[in-house]
């Protein structure tokens, strides 16, 4: 027996999934970018600056230091007389570096003079600088520049050229005079050592550079000695503004990959300490975690799809029969059959093919009420129901059209077969009386048939086979006619 839809289920479905996966994107999206905010401020208000004054601190106890020493140096009196003597004694000189050296434990000790070119180092005179040796250019910036001293990394010619941090003052006799350069070295080795450790440790690129944004290279983050930040990617367009700032918090685009910048101006050394941090991969295990809540969320979601299918089928096949049969006799109601009468014209015109109506009407149905009461003529409007469907085809239609009468919709038959089967429904329907309170109540039936014309509506066919029924009433009852 046909049914009628009552609502589209596929359509609810997709509704249910679009909001269950959009409320559950929903959530998991505001929490991640909840949480990316945090991590962002984290980074940049705590992490980086946190770094930065831990790297400072340790620079500043392996290099403050020296450069007291090597002011010590240029304020010594010893260092200054000994030049204006005409720095006759080279023995004198390499002894006072040399004890520079051990009790200070720097890496190297040294003098340069202004007067006679001399190279001294606790070992004596190491060399005779030269204006056009490129090697000795650091001691011409130094006499030239206006600072008392620089920090420079260079190279130890005394020290087998090792990679050497040296802090270069300027010397001044009693009336102002240029006396030459003094100062201590210190293996950048600690430093290097120290910028690798807080990379590794908290995966950031930690490195410096000088007042003209070069970068200062000690096996830090940034390749290349001397490389000016302004041709890095992303970066260059903010060293202009990070110089003359000297201290705060930048971030740009490098690589496919946002990054979080970090400086601070160290005026002991004249350095810029920079820390930078690739804030897409510490976001990483965050996204990692974004699309695991979403792939959960999905499997949630096709779940409660299959839950909610499983019932709404269920309910919905509960609802349609409800809706599209009747409760007493089982059979499909008014408003189902208007459903599929026009579904049935409309395969009429496409493919015609006879079909027949009967309206069938229990005889004195209001007299087996009276008698034998309400219960008893619902059992006769079963038992009626049950023959009438128990003798149909498959095909066929069997409705409850109102009160007592039924209307039978018989596809693919002619009239002279419709009757027949008329004939035989009637028949079925006298042979079976119905038991009810304890006794056999004998039913009849009165049937119109009308076969459809070309062209006729529904109603039109309906109409004539309820004349036809009047008939067959007026014509004594327990029969048929057309």
């Amino acid at each position: 027996m046909a049914q009628t839809r009552i609502f589209d289920r596929r359509s609810l479905l997709v509704v249910l999934a679009l909001l269950l996966f959009a409320g559950f994107s929903g959530v998991t999206l505001l929490g991640y970018f909840a949480s990316y905010r945090q991590i962002h401020a984290a980074i940049v208000e705590t992490e980086l600056p946190l770094t930065s004054s831990n790297v400072y601190s340790e620079i500043q106890k392996d290099l403050v230091r020296p450069i007291l020493i090597s002011s010590a140096m240029a304020q010594d009196t010893f260092l200054r007389d000994w030049v204006l003597r005409g720095e006759g004694d080279v023995d004198e000189i390499a002894r006072y570096l040399m004890e520079i050296r051990r009790h200070y434990g720097a890496f190297s000790s040294f003098f340069v003079s202004e007067k006679t070119g001399n190279y001294y180092t606790g070992k004596g005179i190491l060399k005779r600088i030269q204006a056009d040796e490129p090697r000795d250019a650091w001691y011409y910036r130094v006499r030239g520049m206006k600072d008392a001293y620089e920090i420079n990394v260079d190279v130890d010619m005394a020290n087998a050229d090792a990679l050497t941090i040296f802090i270069n003052y300027r010397v001044f006799d009693y009336d102002g005079r240029y006396l030459g350069a003094a100062g201590v070295g210190l293996t950048a080795d600690a430093v290097s050592r120290l910028i690798e450790d807080y990379q590794q440790r908290f995966q950031r690129t930690i490195y410096f550079a000088d007042a003209h944004g070069r970068v200062i290279q000690l096996r830090g983050g940034r390749d290349g000695l001397g490389q000016d930040l302004r041709a890095v990617d992303g970066l260059g367009p903010l060293v202009d503004g990070i110089l003359a700032a000297r201290s705060g918090a930048r971030q740009f685009e490098a690589g496919g990959d946002s990054h979080v910048l970090h400086f601070n101006y160290l005026p002991e050394l004249k350095w810029y300490l920079f820390v930078e941090q690739n804030e897409s991969t510490s976001l990483a295990k965050l996204r990692h975690t974004m699309w695991i809540n979403l792939a959960i969320s999905l499997v949630v979601t096709l779940v409660v799809l299959w839950c909610a299918s499983l019932a709404l089928g269920h309910y919905q096949s509960r609802i349609e029969e409800m809706a599209s049969t009747d409760k007493l006799t089982g059979l499909l109601n008014r408003h189902a059959f208007e459903i599929l009468a026009a579904k049935l014209l409309a395969e009429h015109r496409r493919e015609p093919r006879p079909f027949c109506v009967l309206l069938v009407d229990i005889d004195h149905f209001k007299s087996i009420n009276d008698s034998h009461g309400h219960t008893a003529g619902d059992a006769v409007l079963e038992a009626v129901a049950r023959t009438l469907q128990g003798r149909l085809r498959t095909s066929d239609l069997a409705v409850r059209w109102g009160g007592e009468e039924f209307l039978l919709l018989l596809k693919g038959c002619h009239e002279k077969e419709a009757r027949f089967m008329a004939e035989a429904l009637r028949a079925a329907v006298a042979a079976a009386p119905v038991m009810a309170g304890g006794q056999a109540i004998p039913v009849s039936a009165s049937i119109g048939l009308a076969c459809h014309a070309d062209a006729e509506s529904i109603e039109s066919l309906i109409n004539r086979a309820d004349k036809a029924l009047y008939a067959a009433k007026q014509g004594g009852r327990n029969c048929v006619a057309s």
